[in-house]
């Protein structure tokens, strides 16, 4: 059995529908999955039955710019209001984990406590926007008495959330989209933000990546921004060739 574990990275996060999309392909069976951020947006509509590249041509439909309009509000630039009414038109307005077609755990951060919190059931969209909630950029999600933002502020690559169920025969995928780029720039206040949060958030991905039987972790993704979106073609195609060049490992794990 394999449980992936699937990272945030922005832009990047889109390597992850051209990495679920090889394992169909080489028939890898998935039979639990846990995401944050990116990774919950992927895991959780591959979970609901969408093909990898229909999430994909979903996304490419997308108005970047209108989920993006500023807000300015005390606690963050851009609405997060609209990218929840998204979810809910593809996922249904009641939807539940429970009704998943996979077992998938999201993961987000209580901002309040300073910790992580899993969720695995009950309403779907409302953990989902959590998970995804980056940290200034959109205010924090209020659910269930929290004040939740982005899973990967503390745990960027939940193997955990895999390995606390206790399934013996579970074999571990961590899928990672922020491979270390010592050659980054940062010439203005954008790039200074940007290398910073991404050496903080690789920080605390160490313990994760050693608890993985296999870790995926394309390194052409170092090339990429954190709101390379338009790119996002070459994205889903670095995930996707990268993973079918790991074949022979996947199927070792089986």
């Amino acid at each position: 059995m394999i449980g992936l574990a699937l990272s945030g990275g922005g832009a990047r996060g889109i390597a992850h529908l051209g990495v679920l999309t090889a394992l169909d392909e080489l028939r890898i069976p998935v039979t639990r999955l846990a995401g944050v951020s990116s990774g919950a947006i992927a895991g959780t509509f591959y979970a609901a039955g969408f093909p990898p590249r229909e999430i994909l041509r979903l996304f490419q439909e997308v108005n970047i710019t209108r989920l993006t309009r500023i807000a300015m509000s005390r606690y963050g630039l851009f609405r997060i209001d609209a990218v929840g009414t998204l979810f809910e038109r593809y996922l249904g307005v009641d939807s539940t984990f429970e009704q998943l077609r996979l077992p998938l755990t999201l993961v987000a951060t209580d901002l309040i406590e300073g910790t992580s919190v899993r969720f695995s059931s009950g309403p779907l969209v409302p953990p989902l926007l959590a998970s995804a909630a980056v940290p200034i950029l959109y205010r924090p999600v209020e659910y269930q008495g929290r004040q939740l933002v982005d899973g990967g502020l503390l745990n960027n690559l939940p193997v955990e959330a895999l390995l606390e169920h206790g399934q013996p025969n579970l074999r571990v995928v961590g899928v990672h989209c922020n491979p270390p780029n010592p050659e980054a720039q940062f010439n203005n206040i954008r790039g200074v933000i940007e290398r910073t949060l991404n050496l903080a958030i690789g920080g605390n991905t160490v313990l994760s990546k050693q608890q993985c039987d296999l870790l995926l972790e394309p390194p052409e993704l170092r090339r990429y921004r954190t709101m390379s979106y338009r790119l996002a073609p070459e994205l889903f195609e670095i995930g996707y060739r990268y993973t079918l060049s790991k074949a022979a490992e996947l199927e070792a794990l089986l």
